[in-house]
């Protein structure tokens, strides 16, 4: 693989379901992409032509569908997009599950892989960090659930500006 093949929103979508499919049936056929996706089987048929072209997956019509290695690693960076923004939305922005799906869906594919690494780095600083950790994850989701802080702002400010213990 020269470099990393550029796929639509909607190619993306596809090859994501094609993955899951052939992860739970080893392959995929039209008519469960179709079903997976909600789409005509005439879309399914454009875009596996299409993604063929790529050279993303094995496609003949009326012959199950697999992943081609380049296919696999497309498939495998959309859905570590998805899981990471999933997980920063719950686990840091204390979004319901169902509203974080959804937005993971929208923006896994146009938020650029630094912007998603960044994500993921912040939301490991946070856990580790004296000055920010799991406590202050958990106080921000308080906050998202109250309209307000809970504990006395004061109190948590200084504890923030005590210099960290040294190893």
């Amino acid at each position: 693989m020269k470099g990393k093949t550029i796929l639509s929103a909607s190619l993306e979508d596809y090859i994501e379901a094609i993955y899951h499919i052939i992860e739970e049936k080893l392959v995929a056929r039209s008519k469960e992409i179709a079903a997976s996706l909600q789409v005509s089987r005439a879309s399914v048929t454009e875009a596996l032509r299409a993604l063929s072209k790529k050279g993303l997956i094995n496609y003949s019509p009326y012959e199950a569908i697999t992943l081609t290695e380049e296919g696999k690693k497309a498939a495998e960076d959309v859905i570590f997009r998805h899981e990471a923004l999933k997980r920063f939305f719950i686990e840091v922005l204390s979004i319901d599950a169902s509203i974080a799906e959804e937005g993971a869906c929208r923006i896994e594919h146009a938020a650029p892989p630094e912007i998603i690494s960044r994500m993921i780095d912040f939301t490991k600083f946070m856990q580790v960090c004296p000055r920010g950790g799991e406590d202050m994850i958990k106080g921000f989701a308080e906050f998202c659930k109250r309209g307000k802080q809970s504990n006395n702002c004061n109190d948590c400010v200084a504890s923030c500006q005590e210099p960290p213990a040294t190893d």
